[in-house]
C-alpha cells in the first residue's frame, strides 16, 4: 500500500506524558502542542500506546486534577480523531530505547510513517537518530512548526 506522502507529514505521534501534561495544563508547551496537533495534524496511535495512555490517565494520582468525565472525553476524542496503525511483526522485533515500553512510540511512528514523535522522556530524546523520524521535546516540536516547515 502506498502512503500519500502530503497525509503522513501530517502524522505526528504525542507520548503519553506529554498528553497528560496537556490535560493538567493548557499553558505550557504539552498544552499548546496537543491543541495544534489537534487543529492541524493526525495523531497516531498504536493499540500498546493508546493502551499505555488510557492506564496512566485512570491513575488515582489524577483524581484531584481531572474527573473522569473528562478522562473518558480525553480517551474518547484521542480516539476518533488518531490514524490508527498495526505494527507488523518485523517491527515489533525492533529496539531502540533503553526503556523497552518506548520502544512502542517509536514503532507506532515507523509503521505509520509520521515524521515526528513528540516526548518528555529522556530515554525517547536520547534515542540515536533513526532515519525519517524526529524525536523532540513539546517545545522543539511547536518551534519546528512555527517556523514554518510543511511537515512539523
Amino acid at each position: 500500500m502506498k502512503v500519500d506522502p502530503q497525509r503522513s507529514q501530517r502524522r505526528i505521534v504525542v507520548d503519553t506524558n506529554v498528553w497528560i501534561s496537556a490535560a493538567l495544563s493548557r499553558d505550557g508547551a504539552p498544552g499548546q502542542l496537543s491543541r495544534r496537533v489537534l487543529a492541524e495534524y493526525t495523531p497516531v496511535f498504536s493499540e500498546a500506546t493508546f493502551a499505555e495512555l488510557e492506564t496512566r490517565l485512570w491513575r488515582p494520582k489524577f483524581d484531584r486534577y481531572l474527573g473522569m468525565e473528562v478522562r473518558q472525553r480525553i480517551l474518547h476524542d484521542l480516539s476518533a480523531v488518531a490514524f490508527w496503525t498495526a505494527i507488523p511483526p518485523g517491527l515489533a522485533a525492533q529496539h531502540w530505547s533503553r526503556d523497552p515500553d518506548d520502544d512502542h512510540f517509536i514503532r507506532a511512528a515507523l509503521a505509520a510513517q509520521a515524521p515526528l514523535l513528540v516526548s518528555g522522556d529522556a530515554d525517547l530524546l536520547d534515542v540515536p537518530a533513526i532515519d525519517g523520524l524526529d524525536i523532540l521535546t513539546p517545545a522543539q516540536a511547536l518551534a519546528r512548526i512555527d517556523g514554518g516547515h510543511a511537515a512539523p
